[in-house]
């Protein structure tokens, strides 16, 4: 993740120990961080999303885990001490035990956030989930009115995510808007970020697209269209900054986000340049993300290097508890851990002179890790080919940094 917010601004947010390793429960390094846990819970879902990583749609899928092996999960994350477990789906609301997993995840000590659709948050519900201490409700957002019900593929979705959205804001329940870029909400951007002002919404994080499950049907944005939303975002937050707001405000599963930011601070003399260059460099971008910052439990118990990589599986937790498959005490773990995780281990030429594409000669290699490697191999088939969602051009990856990162 990039947040636009603190890079920017110099503002300090939440999540800056884990992203940047300042602040609160700051961790040693990147490489050392125990993973955020995405964990779709079920794959039924009352709506059927043209994006949807996990091809969901309102039907039962057999091989879901039950309550006991849900209960082993949340014993296993928590004395694992993982920092963040999000609750996903499908719609994690239709679960029949989803408040007895939020309940059950939130007295083990688990820092716990949930991503749904919001049509199915009432105000009753929306106050069990602030009773529970749940630190974040994520709802998915892809355009105003019609535009979200068309990607939504039901009409009064918009309508149902806005109810959820001020249900929870009743009972002070802290939401961020979850939306994912594509040319659809790249030309609606400006009236998304007029409706995250009007609501309040706290937290808001852009998703640049992975092509997998019925996403893999969808363009990724071409450079031109990449580079204007970042620039409306930029300013949008000089906008919030300046009255005062300090709105969390990422971009998610594109690390190439941070090399543009950079640039950008360069040619305007930014006063937050060499901080904001410290922290990116810090994080490491895609070296220490996917199989490493970041994991996924999908519905059936097997353990991906994110929510996006399907196709890579480490084991399962019905089997074996998510530690021992995380820390590559599974034998079908370890050697695919091991491949995935030396894009951060090897030395940044040794990584380099592995790569292909772009990413062989870019400078901003170390900083970026080579973006978004799960998007990088599903198109090119392994961990080495360039993120083709990347939009700097030949002679902004040519570019000498000024300092070292």
């Amino acid at each position: 993740m990039i947040n636009l917010t603190r890079l920017w601004t110099g503002h300090e947010q939440p999540a800056d120990g884990l992203r940047y390793g300042h602040g609160h429960a700051a961790a040693a390094s990147a490489r050392s961080r125990k993973p955020i846990v995405v964990w779709n819970i079920t794959r039924t879902c009352n709506l059927r999303c043209v994006h949807c990583y996990s091809d969901s749609m309102a039907a039962k899928y057999p091989g879901e885990l039950d309550w006991d092996q849900m209960r082993a999960v949340v014993r296993d994350l928590a004395e694992y001490q993982v920092p963040s477990l999000l609750l996903s789906g499908g719609e994690p609301l239709i679960h029949s035990r989803f408040f007895d997993l939020v309940d059950l995840a939130t007295d083990a000590g688990l820092k716990l956030t949930i991503s749904t659709n919001g049509t199915l948050i009432t105000p009753q519900k929306a106050a069990r989930l602030k009773a529970a201490n749940v630190a974040y409700v994520g709802i998915s957002l892809d355009g105003i009115g019609p535009v979200h019900d068309e990607f939504r593929r039901k009409e009064g979705a918009f309508k149902g995510a806005v109810e959820g959205f001020r249900a929870c804001h009743e009972v002070g329940q802290k939401t961020g808007l979850r939306l994912t870029l594509t040319r659809h909400t790249v030309s609606d951007i400006e009236r998304i970020l007029d409706f995250i002002e009007a609501e309040e919404i706290q937290r808001v994080c852009f998703y640049h697209l992975v092509p997998s499950g019925r996403g893999s049907e969808l363009q990724i944005l071409r450079p031109e269209e990449s580079r204007h939303a970042l620039d409306t975002l930029i300013a949008r937050v000089e906008k919030w900054h300046a009255a005062g707001i300090h709105r969390e405000l990422l971009t998610v599963t594109q690390p190439a986000d941070g090399a543009y930011l950079l640039l950008r601070m360069e040619r305007e003399n930014h006063p937050n340049l060499e901080a904001a260059r410290q922290l990116l460099g810090w994080n490491g971008g895609g070296a220490n993300s996917s199989g490493r910052g970041i994991s996924n439990i999908d519905t059936q118990g097997n353990v991906h290097p994110d929510q996006f990589w399907q196709d890579v599986t480490l084991g399962n937790v019905k089997l074996t508890p998510f530690s021992d498959i995380w820390e590559g005490r599974h034998p079908a773990s370890a050697k695919t851990l091991e491949e995935i995780r030396s894009i951060g281990l090897l030395t940044d030429e040794e990584r380099q002179a592995k790569m292909e594409g772009k990413c062989a000669s870019c400078n901003w290699f170390k900083l970026c890790g080579g973006g978004f490697r799960t998007r990088a191999a599903v198109v090119n088939g392994h961990i080495w080919g360039s993120d083709p969602g990347c939009y700097l051009s030949e002679s902004e990856i040519a570019q000498v940094q000024v300092s070292a990162v």
